[in-house]
């Protein structure tokens, strides 16, 4: 029976990068859910679709395949066989992805694909609804957060490090809207599960969030 862990929090709070080195050090599958959705931003940015358009989001739905392989360990997210995994990470395919990510079609789409993959693999998942919505059945659900400033902080190191100009007050507030979407829409907001630990990592290492995850991991996992 395959073993999940589920990791849900607002953007910047690290889960891509948590949810990575736990599937490491365990051997587990790491999905990034997140990346899937914004291959399907990428999409509709291609085709000029508005985000607040939901009826054209909903017919560009059926259109879309987005795909998940590991090619030298590394995850490449394929978008209807094109390999986007380069072009996931800029900022108007993550606002893309905050504000159409809420669209029933768009999770319906996504969220099989997700379950599927849990059925049959040990994996850690990572996004906004995982342990609410897309496994509520997961064995080990976290909850990851940090302030609004922290998380700002971490986005303009690593942007200005690429040589992107940017400024923290604006990726602050960005952060902010996002967060504010994400808690507010219609379907699957993000809400931290009844049963999911609560990790605040603003004054954590990458190091000691991933033991503290690996210690509920080996808890549970006897029990299987």
């Amino acid at each position: 029976m395959a073993f999940n862990v589920a990791i849900d929090g607002p953007a910047g709070a690290g889960k891509s990068t948590v949810a990575k080195a736990v599937a490491a050090e365990e051997n587990f599958i790491y999905v990034d859910t997140g990346a899937m959705y914004r291959a399907m931003a990428l999409y509709f940015i291609r085709e000029k679709i508005e985000p607040a358009d939901e009826a054209s989001i909903a017919a560009a739905c059926v259109n879309v395949n987005i795909t998940i392989a590991y090619e030298g360990g590394v995850q490449q997210v394929y978008l209807n066989g094109e390999n986007v995994s380069g072009f996931l990470r800029t900022e108007e395919v993550g606002n893309m992805a905050s504000a159409t990510s809420g669209y029933i079609q768009v999770r319906e789409k996504l969220t099989e694909l997700q379950k599927q993959l849990a059925r049959t693999a040990d994996v850690v998942m990572d996004g906004r609804d995982i342990g609410t919505c897309v496994l509520p059945e997961a064995d080990v659900k976290v909850y990851l957060t940090a302030s609004s400033l922290v998380r700002a902080k971490r986005r303009y190191k690593e942007l200005t490090e690429k040589g992107v100009s940017c400024v923290l007050e604006e990726i602050e507030k960005d952060i902010v809207d996002r967060d504010y979407r994400d808690m507010h829409r219609e379907h699957s907001p993000l809400v931290r599960a009844e049963d999911a630990v609560f990790i605040d990592s603003s004054d954590l290492t990458l190091k000691e969030v991933v033991e503290r995850i690996e210690a509920m991991i080996r808890e549970k996992r006897p029990c299987r």
